[in-house]
């Protein structure tokens, strides 16, 4: 192999061929991925900034369910028109498998932090550092716990992903609410560990807007592992079709 196709072959350069020949592709890509991070971190951190503020309005288990449910609208919403990643591990997840190149990831995750850092200033602005505007940091267990919950949770979410999203013979048409229900879920067991964040940007912009850096790495560390683990793993479980075998 050449040098110039070896670093084709890194870089990705050649996945992102067309996207990167549109202007107005790219342009709307990283437009939704800013406004589906945004909305991400608005409704999921919003909402535990709202039942601070409200004295319980929210209540944790409703917390939970907004999260979920806002991730299956801009699915539904966005996907067809960046994937709605709107996390930078699922990039990253997206890279590792050869889905997109480099070039269009390392776009796609400043889009992302730009959407958190936005929205975390927006909840800041509407009811002001109640909650830390919904900033997430390790509680039962301290740090270890919630470095282990976050690789574990992500490693799964990376699975779901992967299988929904990735391989052919899944229901892509369900991968929204697949996606969604997941998150949901990881949060509704797993929150009161260290709020079950599963993603980087997701905790940025409400660390940045309500000043809480208490072990802010590990929601970097803890899901960039689960990310990789999971993509790994799938593409170990991943069944290669053959003619005479595989009927489903």
């Amino acid at each position: 192999m050449t040098e110039n196709s070896l670093w084709r072959t890194v870089s990705g350069v050649e996945v992102d061929r067309g996207w990167r020949s549109d202007r107005r592709a790219v342009a709307a890509t990283l437009v939704s991925e800013v406004l589906g991070t945004f909305a991400l971190v608005f409704f999921s951190a919003g909402a535990v900034a709202v039942d601070a503020a409200s004295g319980g309005g929210v209540t944790p288990v409703g917390a939970g369910l907004v999260a979920g449910l806002v991730v299956v609208a801009i699915i539904f919403a966005l996907g067809h028109v960046s994937g709605a990643h709107i996390n930078p591990v699922v990039t990253l997840a997206f890279r590792l498998a050869g889905r997109i190149g480099s070039l269009r990831a390392v776009a796609y995750v400043a889009a992302q932090l730009t959407g958190s850092v936005l929205a975390g200033l927006a909840i800041i602005a509407i009811v002001g550092d109640a909650g830390d505007a919904g900033a997430t940091a390790p509680r039962i267990g301290g740090v270890e716990a919630a470095l282990l919950a976050e690789i574990l949770l992500t490693f799964f979410l990376a699975l779901v992903i992967m299988g929904v999203a990735t391989d052919e013979r899944a229901q892509g048409s369900f991968a929204a609410i697949a996606v969604g229900s997941y998150v949901g879920l990881a949060i509704l067991a797993w929150g009161p560990v260290g709020n079950a964040s599963m993603n980087p940007a997701r905790s940025l912009g409400p660390a940045i807007a309500g000043g809480e850096w208490s072990a802010h790495w590990i929601y970097w560390v803890g899901p960039i592992v689960g990310a990789t683990l999971g993509v790994l793993a799938y593409s170990l479980l991943r069944a290669r079709r053959s003619p005479n075998t595989d009927s489903s």
